[in-house]
C-alpha cells in the first residue's frame, strides 16, 4: 500500500487543522494505522493510532483531548483532526500502516507516507 499525507500548513496557536492520508494500491482496512511526528532535531514520536476497522483508538498523552484520529476504509482515507494546536505540535507528520502490535512502535510500521509539515506559531 502507498500512503500520501496532506493537509499541513502554517497556523497560529489555538487553531485547528485536519491532516489526511490517502492510501492506494491496497485496502486500508487490512492495516492498523497511526500518525507519527518528527520535530526539528528530535526523534520521530508516536501521536495516535486506530485499529483496522476503527473500533479502537489510542493517543499519546500530549495530544489526548485535542487530537482525534479517524478513518474511512471505504474511501481508503485516514485523518487526524488537530484542535487547540500549540507551538510544540510543530513537526512533520507522517501516516503509517502496520499489521503488528503494539501500535506505538514506529519500527513495526511497514508503510509510511511522505510527511506533511505542520507549523504552529505562538
Amino acid at each position: 500500500v502507498q500512503l500520501q499525507a496532506s493537509g499541513g500548513g502554517l497556523v497560529q496557536a489555538g487553531d485547528s487543522l485536519r491532516l489526511s492520508c490517502a492510501a492506494s494500491e491496497g485496502a486500508l482496512s487490512n492495516y492498523a494505522m497511526a500518525w507519527f511526528r518528527q520535530a526539528p532535531g528530535k526523534e520521530r514520536e508516536y501521536v495516535a493510532a486506530i485499529s483496522a476497522y476503527g473500533a479502537n483508538t489510542h493517543y499519546t498523552s500530549s495530544v489526548k483531548g485535542r487530537f482525534r484520529i479517524s478513518r474511512d476504509n471505504a474511501e481508503n482515507m485516514l485523518y487526524l483532526q488537530m484542535n487547540g494546536l500549540k507551538p510544540e505540535d510543530t513537526a512533520v507528520y507522517y501516516c503509517a500502516a502496520t499489521t503488528s502490535l503494539p501500535l506505538d512502535v514506529a519500527s513495526l510500521y511497514r508503510y509510511w507516507g511522505q510527511g506533511t509539515l505542520v507549523t504552529v506559531s505562538s
